[in-house]
């Protein structure tokens, strides 16, 4: 079982960046593959970034496709979502997510571990 908590959430004005973390206990991370998801008050949980064992290929919902980046550091145990040119729509709490596949997957209740959140604010 793997352990996970988020980090780096704040307030931000549009256009500016954040950049989250999630950092994992109990097992290695480079046994999963990572995920960052968003619920935003009211609405449906919804998939924003995938990436794979190694790195080596990553998943993107196409609303923050070109504005985020996600990465990891499976030495420091670590997974990172970059997001830059924030907009108010971004506004939601951020989970990390680990899951067993060997792929990046979309849907959320595909993934067996997930952290507590982290909130993001954007002001317009």
């Amino acid at each position: 079982q793997v352990h996970l908590v988020e980090s780096g959430g704040g307030l931000v004005q549009a256009g500016g960046s954040l950049r989250l973390s999630c950092a994992a206990s109990g097992r290695t991370l480079s046994t999963y593959v990572m995920g960052w998801f968003r619920q935003a008050p009211g609405k449906e949980r919804e998939f924003v970034a995938a990436i794979t064992r190694s790195g080596g290929n990553t998943l993107y919902a196409d609303s923050v496709k070109g504005r985020f980046t996600i990465s990891r550091d499976n030495a420091k145990n670590t997974v990172n979502l970059q997001m830059n040119s924030l907009k108010p729509d971004d506004t939601a709490v951020y989970y990390c997510a680990a899951d067993t596949s060997v792929v990046p997957r979309r849907s959320g209740t595909l993934y067996d571990y997930w952290g507590q959140g982290t909130q993001v604010t954007v002001s317009s």
